[in-house]
């Protein structure tokens, strides 16, 4: 049963980060402000969880599943290399500082707010 939970959150995320990419490509398709702001939404979304202490099945549908299928290491990880591999190294380099730093600070805001509810 905790793998069905696992899967069917993975799968919302998936679906959920795909839409959200195919319109971020749509409004810029150089720069990759969806990747951003995907990762940047999960890191916050994964420490309000947190911050609330969600546990069991729940923690295994929402932060396994739905943060591991919504965020994206590899994306980010492809489009910084593909930035530098562009010659467009001030971009990556704020790319992947601005995604590092919002990220952390998204954590912590989502734990501190998790801790109010």
């Amino acid at each position: 049963m905790e793998i069905m939970w696992v899967a069917l959150g993975a799968g919302f995320g998936a679906v959920c980060r795909y839409e959200i990419t195919v319109l971020g490509k749509r409004v810029s398709p150089v720069l990759p402000y969806a990747t951003l702001l995907i990762n940047v939404v999960g890191a916050l979304l994964a420490g309000f969880l947190t911050g609330m202490q969600v546990q069991g099945s729940l923690a295994l549908l929402l932060l396994t599943g739905v943060c591991g299928g919504f965020t994206t290491f590899s994306t980010f990880s492809t489009d910084t290399f593909v930035l530098i591999r562009n010659k467009r190294y001030l971009v990556a380099g704020l790319y992947w500082c601005g995604t590092v730093i919002l990220g952390i600070a998204a954590v912590v805001l989502g734990l501190w707010l998790g801790t109010l509810v």
